[in-house]
Formats: C-alpha cells, sequence, structure tokens
C-alpha cells in the first residue's frame, strides 16, 4: 500500500477571526484529496456557519477565484491560477527550467522532476514521467517533507543553520523503514549534501525508488530550487546520475542569472 500523502497544509483556524482570515479558510479546504467540494462540505471543513461560507463563497466566485459545476459542486477557478501563474517561483521558474530537465529525462528516459521549499515542505512545481520508469506519488502541486525527498535534502541543506535545527528538532515523519527519522543522522546527510553538491534519498518514500537531487542557484547565489530524477533503487547508477543531475541544475541556475564563483574569479 503506498504512503498516505501528507497534508498539504496545516489547516490552522487561528486566523479565521478576522474576514481575510474567513475568506482564505474557504480556499484552504480544497487539496488534491477534494478538488470539488458542495456548500455544506466547504462549511465543514473551513469550520464556518453555513451563512458565513455561503457568502464567501459567492463572492469568490464572482470573483472567478471559485467555479461551480452543473452538480453544484465548486472547483478552484481559472482566476486564481491565472494569478499564481505571476508566482516566480512557480510558472517563470518553470519556463524557465523545462528546457534543461527535459535534456536531463531524455539522458535519463527517467521521472525528473523540480520542487521548490515552502516551509517544511517541498512544492513540486514541475514532474517528466517516463512511461516505463518507477512508479513515484508526486504530482504538479504535491508537497512532501523536506527530510524524506531528494529535492527536499538539497533544498534543506542550504538554509541557514536555525531553521535547519528547528526543522530537526520537529517531528520527522516516517514513510518507509528507510526514511531518515534520526536528527543527528540528518545532520550528517546535509552536510553531505553541500560537501558533494547533490543528495541522494534512498527508499525514503516508497521502497523500490531512489532519487538525486541537485539545488538550484538564483541570480543572488541563494538556492531557490531543486531538480531530481528518480529511479528504481535496483538499477540505481548513483555515480552516473550525480554529474547528470548537477549539469541540469547548473543549467538552470545560470539561466536564473547565477554566476559560479570560479567563473566569477576567472572573469578578466
Amino acid at each position: 500500500m503506498p504512503p498516505a500523502l501528507p497534508h498539504s497544509r496545516r489547516r490552522s483556524r487561528a486566523g479565521a477571526s478576522t474576514a481575510p482570515g474567513r475568506l482564505l479558510s474557504v480556499l484552504a479546504v480544497f487539496d488534491h484529496e477534494h478538488p470539488a467540494l458542495c456548500l455544506t462540505d466547504i462549511s465543514r471543513r473551513a469550520g464556518l456557519s453555513l451563512t458565513t461560507a455561503h457568502r464567501l463563497v459567492g463572492a469568490l466566485t464572482e470573483w472567478g477565484a471559485l467555479e461551480r459545476d452543473e452538480s453544484g459542486a465548486y472547483h478552484v477557478g481559472l482566476r486564481l491560477w491565472e494569478v499564481a501563474a505571476l508566482a516566480p517561483r512557480g510558472l517563470a521558474l518553470r519556463q524557465v527550467a523545462l528546457p534543461y530537465l527535459e535534456d536531463l529525462y531524455e539522458a535519463t528516459h527517467e521521472n525528473v522532476q523540480l520542487a521548490v521549499r515552502d516551509g517544511g515542505e517541498v512544492v513540486y512545481t514541475e514532474w517528466l514521467a517516463a512511461r516505463s520508469s518507477v512508479g513515484v506519488h508526486i504530482r504538479v502541486g504535491a508537497r512532501w517533507p523536506l527530510h524524506a525527498t531528494g529535492v527536499g535534502l538539497a533544498l534543506l541543506a542550504h538554509e541557514g543553520p536555525e531553521f535547519q535545527g528547528e526543522y530537526r528538532a520537529g517531528p520527522l515523519a516516517a514513510f518507509t523503514p528507510y526514511t531518515i527519522t534520526d536528527p543527528a543522522r540528518l545532520r550528517r546527510v546535509l552536510a553531505g549534501v553541500r560537501r558533494t553538491g547533490a543528495a541522494v534519498s534512498d527508499r525514503q518514500i516508497t521502497d523500490d525508488a531512489l532519487s538525486v537531487a541537485a539545488p538550484v542557484h538564483g541570480r543572488d547565489g541563494a538556492v531557490v530550487a531543486a531538480v531530481s530524477v528518480v529511479v528504481p533503487h535496483a538499477d540505481a547508477q548513483v555515480p552516473t546520475l550525480v554529474p547528470a543531475v548537477r549539469l541540469a541544475a547548473l543549467g538552470i541556475s545560470r539561466a536564473l542569472g547565477w554566476r559560479p564563483p570560479d567563473a566569477v574569479r576567472r572573469t578578466p
């Protein structure tokens, strides 16, 4: 049985006492497991009275953030997609990265992924799926804890010591017997990622898959994303995959305007 997907966000009703908080709480009830909801379900999941939910859903539908189908169920509307496309870590990053992701796919014919960090989770912004490759529990917009994925390890390794310490101190969810749940081990793994420039996540989400990831740098040098390839654990050739993934990450980084320190020093 595949592991259960994590909640896309921990639903907090702390801000629901304000008008903006109530409005956002309505949008927050939709996720990959609940893409269509009736008004009663929206009210219940948002912790709002039916009257309040009806008023807010009406306003969101009129603006285009929600759409209602013939059965009466509500879906996320295209207007939100239009706004989300403006996010620099979303569609804009995907457009820059896609040629390099395609090159990595052609070189490996395996699942290729691009992800960014949001709090303590990775969010997948692109995924190229190979027909005959190992199955993965990933889709665009899916979230997983940082410590349990290759892209997550690549991102976490380049965060500051304070953030890393807080993350290691928190609960480290396990999905297979191989998931890293020991804070000391996670610290050693992250140090290795920084030293080698690549992260290897071996059977952490499913017991048949291995991923190799590398960080993507923005113009100022900060790590803004990570790229990975996911292969069957039994056939994994990590020494061959690492250079390919790092090359893809470097290409995306250069396209974003980053110049590696060595290149800067060589410039006359």
